[in-house]
């Protein structure tokens, strides 16, 4: 019985060692290593691979075919295979300040880098991420500043006939004083995301938590919706459990969001100490959310004072006949007659979209609506968005002189 125990106890030891040594004992790679000029080396080991490849946003763009259409993707370089089997990638010239995403392909098997846990999730995609510190990218890290909070917070839709999730920023200043009231900006994800979006791949919290502390943002509530009417919640998160990913839900773009958007207004206002009126909110978004965020500001035209159109679609597809996409010119006309505080158009030169957008600009011209542009170069990316929120949140909320 006791040289039983004491081989027990050896198997035992022996099993922990060798967790031990597959946590500690192996020499880890240093990948991505951001190099003092800025470019930036990526390894992976595999001593048995034939062809190792990387794609990311840091690379020259390459045109696909989608269902919206060809757009641009992240182009593909090749590692060289060195020593021990780690193949190595190098930057040839060094990279602009960005927060970048990537990925390693493995003999045609698309893989995570292993020595990179920093990871973000877009949709159905998993993509690791660095940031090159400087600049614009500053604004997307954690910084030694007052720091707000994030919540996500369940409401009910009678409209939709569920409860839902929500995701809510609020700033430092928040919790300080408790009888003072905030302004809120509503922030609209694209076609496939949901309210996790722009909290994890916009950074809105990090850009809003910088903007804030230098002074260039008021303090202010955003609050990230779920835009997709069917969904309750992200992936995950919701009462149908771990379901897989799908990119075009239901009820996304055909009335039923911004019908029910009022009750997301008004949890809002009923749950947190907000300035319940239209010179005190905003509403802008990206894509699809650019598509919402239009047509619910005309529909509620005493509700937001600040809009904002990030590579917005413009026009719902062909078929759809929802009363909100109705009367459009009427819509706009009694909207602009109000006489919106901003009205902010942003785009990239290489956006599918960008067609659709000058020729709503060209209506808009043609009415004589005021409205303010933005222009610059990429397409349909993350990188843009993000831009375009550090642009369009120090011009809210602000007192006119």
């Amino acid at each position: 019985m006791k040289k039983l125990l004491i081989l027990c106890c050896a198997v035992l030891l022996s099993g922990v060692a060798m967790a031990q040594q597959a946590l500690w004992g192996a020499s880890p790679l240093v990948s991505p290593e951001i190099n003092t000029d800025n470019t930036v080396t990526f390894r992976y080991r595999a001593p048995k691979a034939v062809k190792v490849q990387i794609t990311g946003d840091f690379l020259p763009t390459q045109k696909v075919s989608t269902p919206f259409g060809e757009m641009d993707a992240p182009g593909v370089a090749d590692l060289i295979e060195g020593k021990d089997g780690v193949w190595e990638f190098k930057t040839e010239k060094p990279l602009s300040p960005e927060l970048y995403s990537y990925s390693l392909i493995v003999d045609g098997l698309r893989v995570n880098d292993p020595s990179n846990i920093y990871q973000l999730r877009d949709v159905a995609s998993i993509t690791n991420i660095f940031i090159i510190g400087g600049q614009r990218a500053d604004l997307y890290k954690v910084n030694k500043v007052p720091h707000g909070a994030i919540t996500r917070r369940w409401y009910h839709s009678p409209s939709l006939d569920m409860d839902r999730r929500v995701t809510i920023y609020t700033p430092a200043a928040y919790d300080k004083n408790t009888k003072e009231r905030f302004p809120v900006l509503y922030l609209l994800h694209g076609m496939g995301g949901d309210e996790e979006a722009w909290a994890t791949l916009g950074r809105t919290v990090q850009i809003m938590d910088n903007l804030i502390a230098q002074g260039k943002a008021k303090p202010m509530l955003v609050v990230m919706t779920n835009g997709n009417a069917a969904q309750e919640a992200a992936p995950g998160e919701s009462s149908i459990g771990l379901q897989a990913v799908n990119m075009q839900m239901p009820r996304t773009m055909e009335g039923s969001f911004e019908t029910h958007f009022p009750e997301v207004v008004k949890f809002v206002d009923a749950n947190y100490r907000t300035i319940a009126n239209k010179q005190n909110r905003a509403i802008a978004g990206l894509s699809m959310g650019g598509f919402h965020s239009m047509h619910i500001s005309k529909q509620y035209p005493d509700m937001f004072n600040y809009v904002g159109l990030f590579s917005a679609a413009i026009m719902p597809q062909q078929g759809v006949t929802s009363p909100i996409y109705q009367d459009l010119e009427q819509k706009l006309a009694t909207q602009f007659a109000k006489k919106p505080a901003l009205y902010w158009i942003a785009i990239g030169k290489t956006d599918f979209l960008f067609q659709a957008n000058v020729d709503y600009r060209k209506m808009l011209d043609e009415k004589g609506y005021k409205y303010e542009y933005y222009e610059n170069e990429d397409g349909h990316i993350w990188k843009n968005w993000r831009i375009y929120l550090t642009e369009f949140a120090p011009m809210l909320f602000q007192t006119k002189k």
